[in-house]
């Protein structure tokens, strides 16, 4: 194993993969959102997080819109563009073959999920103790990724996770907890070169810059990649009122993709604004419809949309 090396600092977005009304794979409509992704200038791509509905995929599915998204990068020119895949699983077992099925299609870093089957018994050792085993058989780095909401409530703290990011093929956290203080912890802790703990929500993106943090890996880069860029830029520019108002847009966009479905309603944003795919999703996960939207929260995505359209 070579040397482990955290994904580069950046924008990163956890990607919607997009399905035929009868829940087969719609490729073209991947390939014209992964390109679309690349072109507003996006860090990388993470595939198969969980608004890649990663649970609802077959190992054969996996590796084959892992394969989609580097092919589709690599032919347009986008070759730097990092391809992620997101890997966890419920058993030690399964999360390293699908380490080294990540490997083989193209990824350059694994994004692993706490399991939570078996919440009671996850103690902070078996905890420890499961990420170590999967470092030390994993053939790509791996990030940890904290998202209590999908994992039943199980929540990392900043020691559990800083101890993690000692092992040399665990190289980052992906914080979809969204929690400030520890993602401060984490940058004040560990080496950059080492470990990059990543924001994993647009709401609290330019705080997490604020602290040093190294980017984020945001659902709502979906729809406003450009967006996302933009406050990136005017941050390192030190155009602070330019990048507080885009925060203050991503602010609120990311509470509204929550409000009204998640990954369904991503889908349904970005096919009613950019013209490919569709809101559907595999089951038991609802399709939704930007139908549903109130006026304000209509007006407030139009706003949104229109400065992603202006970069």
């Amino acid at each position: 194993m070579s040397e482990s090396k955290p994904p580069p600092p950046g924008i990163y977005v956890p990607a919607v993969l997009f399905f035929k009304k009868n829940e087969d794979i719609d490729e073209e409509a991947t390939k014209m959102h992964v390109l679309r992704l690349a072109q507003g200038s996006v860090t990388g791509i993470l595939v198969q997080g969980s608004n890649g509905e990663a649970q609802h995929l077959s190992s054969d599915e996996r590796k084959r819109v892992i394969r989609l998204t580097r092919a589709t990068l690599d032919a347009h020119g986008f070759q730097h563009v990092t391809v992620i895949a997101g890997t966890g699983a419920q058993s030690t077992r399964e999360t390293k073959q699908l380490n080294i099925d990540a490997k083989e299609a193209g990824a350059s870093h694994a994004l692993i999920l706490t399991p939570s089957t078996w919440k009671a018994s996850m103690t902070k050792d078996l905890i420890l103790r499961f990420f170590r085993e999967v470092a030390d058989a994993s053939p790509i780095p791996i990030v940890v990724y904290n998202f209590p909401k999908v994992t039943a409530g199980l929540d990392l703290d900043a020691d559990t996770i800083a101890a993690l990011g000692t092992h040399p093929n665990i190289v980052g956290t992906k914080l979809s907890c969204g929690h400030l203080g520890k993602l401060t912890r984490l940058v004040t802790s560990l080496p950059p070169d080492s470990f990059a703990p990543f924001i994993g929500r647009s709401d609290s993106f330019l705080p997490a810059l604020a602290v040093s943090g190294p980017g984020g890996i945001m659902a709502l880069a979906n729809v406003a990649p450009r967006a996302h860029r933009a406050l990136w830029d005017a941050w390192h520019d030190r155009r602070i009122d330019d990048a507080r108002n885009i925060q203050r847009m991503l602010a609120h966009g990311d509470a509204i993709l929550s409000k009204y479905g998640g990954i369904s309603f991503t889908k349904a944003l970005v096919a009613r604004d950019f013209g490919y795919g569709g809101a559907t999703v595999r089951g038991p996960l609802a399709t939704t419809s930007v139908d549903q939207l109130s006026s304000t929260d209509a007006d407030i995505l139009d706003e949104l949309i229109a400065f992603e359209r202006s970069l």
